[in-house]
């Protein structure tokens, strides 16, 4: 499964970044010494040079010494970044897959020169432990830099196709989505700290939980709703919490922190 001929650079090695990395030689797909990693400050790159990942004196050196590219900087980050490596993007040799919120495939290649293989993926940061959930877009023209892509991300979760246009959506309901969800689970485990259980047992209780709830979907390709049926009974006790969350306004609260999410990941990045 190891693709040697095409080492990978990951350009900024903050916590999205180290997980891509972390990720990948966990799954197998890379070795630490087919990754090269970067970050502005060598200090924190000490971690990485210890688990044998590879850095470079430059983003620029990075580029030129891989033929894969993961843009892991922050949307103010980006158009600095851009112009360093411009004059090392090889067109026939680099695919370039940025997770920067907000900056569209146009953006990037035309800063990057309009020849340059863009693809657009949104993970999160679940990807360090090969559970994330990840989209992926890119132009007609560069189904196969997409397959690539596809490759590398379908061994960190689960990825899935979609049109650029819901990019910035997706942003919203996977990569801030993660931690709308521990939010959650947290509150689960300080309702359970209030009923009677150690702080660690309501944590562990909750997230267990969480998690069959989730693998429950997964596996059964079912709706929430008809799972919920099967625990709810005429005047019991899970319709009885349920109500009352519902009263809170527990659901209009997650879909308008979607919402919101995506309004503001919409405006993260500006070119100029």
């Amino acid at each position: 499964m190891k693709d040697s001929s095409k080492k990978i650079s990951i350009l900024g090695g903050g916590n999205i970044g180290s997980a891509i990395a972390l990720g990948l030689v966990n799954s197998k797909l890379y070795a630490p010494s087919e990754i090269i990693v970067t970050r502005r400050n060598q200090e924190l790159m000490k971690p990485f040079l210890e688990k044998g990942f590879q850095s470079a004196a430059s983003n620029a050196e990075a580029v030129s010494e891989t033929e894969i590219i993961i843009i892991a900087v922050t949307p103010q980050q980006l158009n600095s970044l851009l112009a360093e490596i411009k004059n090392s993007i090889d067109s026939q040799k680099h695919t370039v897959i940025s997770i920067v919120s907000g900056a569209t495939i146009g953006q990037i290649r035309e800063q990057l020169g309009n020849n340059a293989s863009v693809v657009r993926v949104m993970p999160n940061t679940a990807i360090a432990i090969q559970e994330s959930m990840t989209c992926i877009s890119a132009d007609p023209e560069d189904l196969d830099k997409l397959e690539i892509a596809k490759k590398i991300f379908d061994v960190l979760g689960k990825s899935l196709v979609i049109e650029e246009s819901l990019m910035v959506p997706a942003t919203a309901l996977c990569a801030c989505g993660i931690a709308f969800f521990l939010r959650a689970i947290r509150a689960a485990s300080q309702g359970g700290i209030e009923i009677g259980f150690h702080a660690e047992d309501a944590l562990l209780m909750a997230s267990q939980t969480a998690k069959g709830a989730a693998s429950l979907l997964l596996s059964m390709g079912d709706h929430p709703e008809n799972e919920v049926d099967k625990v709810t009974t005429p005047r019991g006790c899970t319709i009885s919490g349920l109500n009352q969350m519902e009263h809170s306004g527990f659901s209009s609260a997650m879909i308008k922190g979607i919402t919101t999410s995506a309004e503001k990941a919409a405006l993260l990045y500006s070119p100029k």
